[in-house]
Formats: C-alpha cells, structure tokens, sequence
C-alpha cells in the first residue's frame, strides 16, 4: 500500500520551507510518497495518510499560517498520525538541547495526539521580510542556525515510525 505523507509549512522568508522541504526528501527516500507545500494553500487531506506540520517561531508563536492550517483541518488531522516541527532560535541553543513547544503548538499536540515535535534553528538573513526580523538583522542577531543533519535525523525517525505502520 503506497502511503501518501504532506509535510506543510508556515514560512515568510523560506527557512521553514526548506526544512519541510528537507523532511519530505528523507520521506522519499524512505521509499514514501510525500509532497512539502505552504499551509496556506492545502484545502484537503483527503489524498494524505499522514501529515507533518512545521511552522516558523514569532515572537513565542507559531507562524499564522501554520495555525490557521491546524484549526481548519482538525477533524482530518484528528484521523491520522501526525507529527509537528517548530523553526526559530536564532542561536544555537537547538542544536543543543531540546526545546519544548510554544504554548499554542503544545495545546494543538494535546488535541490532535501529536507523535511528536521537535524545534529546529531558524535562519534569518539579509533580505528578509518584516519590520521585526530587519530589526534583528541590523542589531546583528541573524544567521542561519538550522542543523539539516538533525533534520534530516528526524525526518529519517518519521519514516521509520510511518514505515512501521504500513507492515502492521
């Protein structure tokens, strides 16, 4: 039985997007069908087995994207395995031990009986978008703090938990 996996995304400057887009390569590789696509633009699940939501971290809050995405599509998240990802430290402090998950993401998980989240550096550098994330770039806070070999470590974790549900 092919099992189809849709890893989403609430990303504003892409760094979010190419972890969801790291994790579904290691799904594939995995021998999984699996597509990565923004939050905003998903209407159903119907087509997913399971799903895999990240969302960057603003200010202590999942990207608007990525809880939007989770409110509209509960009762179909409700009836499959689902796994979270949260991007946005911009230091090392993901590399170096486990972040838990922001309040809301942490309530989403309880609701939804979510296999698990992990957090993940951010990135942000030139060119980003927003009064805010400008801001810390000029105070010279950015960077690209994303550790794809703990991502794709995870990832790697995911398939292998899905691969085990298909020989069930």
């Amino acid at each position: 039985m092919e099992q189809r996996v849709l890893v989403t995304h609430g990303s504003t400057n892409g760094s979010t997007e190419r972890i969801a887009e790291t994790v579904a390569e290691v799904l594939r590789t995995a021998g999984i069908t699996a597509e990565a696509l923004p939050a905003r633009s998903v209407t159903d699940l119907d087509t997913y087995e399971a799903v895999v939501v990240g969302g960057a971290l603003y200010a202590g809050r999942w990207h608007k994207d990525a809880r939007r995405f989770v409110r509209r599509h509960r009762g179909a998240l409700a009836h499959r395995p689902v796994w979270f990802f949260s991007s946005g430290p911009l230091d090392s402090t993901a590399s170096q031990r486990d972040i838990p998950p922001v309040p809301g993401v942490k309530k989403a998980m309880a609701r939804l009986d979510v296999r698990g989240h992990v957090t993940f550096g951010g990135c942000l550098t030139e060119g980003a978008e927003g009064r805010v994330a400008r801001l810390i770039l000029r105070n010279g806070k950015g960077g690209d703090f994303r550790d794809f070999a703990a991502i794709e470590h995870w990832a790697a974790g995911v398939a292998k938990e899905l691969g085990g549900m298909v020989h069930r």
